[in-house]
């Protein structure tokens, strides 16, 4: 069963109090009144779309993400302030642009499950990045989209890590979502990605369930999602 989130202070669980303090201090402005999550799904060119990303006060992309070139018709617009991504990422050339100018979060749910770090070498050797803590994010978030997690070795997908992130983190915030084909198709099994690749949805998600905690999020206003 899928348990909706309330809006409740982060100020109890210190390692979210320090996420939060790292990340607005990313931002764009020193209040973080509007927050961007981009996801890796095809999108179309969309004038609105793009100016709704590059207009928040933070942006947070995902894993292989992509943004506008110039010249090209716009679509995900052209800002990153924080990269939330993991050790199998296929890294793009937009990936570690300018990387000392953002903020990169880890995320390693599988560590849960036993699964040891590599260190992939298409990473700069100066790289610095943040673990996101799994007690207090992976293991909160398994528990909202009401997953079997520890019995069948499960995990959030990256992308809705960082929505959750957003959500969590920044309550009064307009969060904007756009990018998570899970929430047309929350039964696929391969992901189609903005990049033009693809890839098997791993075995360790259940995107129905974030699916239906995204779609969550949306209909109690928490959250805005645009195509």
């Amino acid at each position: 069963m899928l348990i909706v989130p309330t809006k409740a202070s982060t100020s109890v669980d210190p390692e979210l109090a320090t996420l939060k303090e790292l990340m607005s201090a990313y931002a764009r402005s020193e209040s973080v009144d509007k927050i961007a999550v981009v996801g890796n799904a095809p999108l179309a060119p969309d004038d609105r779309r793009a100016e709704e990303i590059d207009g928040a006060d933070l942006v947070l992309r995902v894993n292989s993400f992509v943004m506008d070139r110039p010249g090209e018709p716009r679509c995900q617009g052209r800002r990153v302030d924080v990269v939330v991504w993991n050790r199998i990422t296929r890294a793009t050339e937009f990936l570690f642009d300018r990387y000392r100018e953002r903020l990169y979060l880890m995320v390693e749910p599988m560590r849960m499950h036993g699964t040891v770090e590599m260190w992939p070498p298409s990473w700069p050797e100066d790289l610095g990045f943040v673990a996101v803590p799994n007690k207090s994010v992976a293991r909160p978030l398994n528990e909202l989209l009401g997953l079997r997690w520890r019995e069948e070795r499960l995990a959030p997908t990256t992308g809705m890590t960082a929505a959750y992130l957003a959500v969590t983190l920044f309550p009064e915030a307009d969060i904007v979502l756009t990018g998570f084909s899970f929430m047309d198709d929350p039964n696929q099994t391969e992901w189609q990605h903005q990049w033009g690749d693809s890839c098997r949805v791993g075995p360790e998600h259940r995107i129905a369930n974030e699916s239906e905690l995204m779609r969550s999020w949306v209909e109690s206003g928490q959250a805005r999602f645009l195509r």
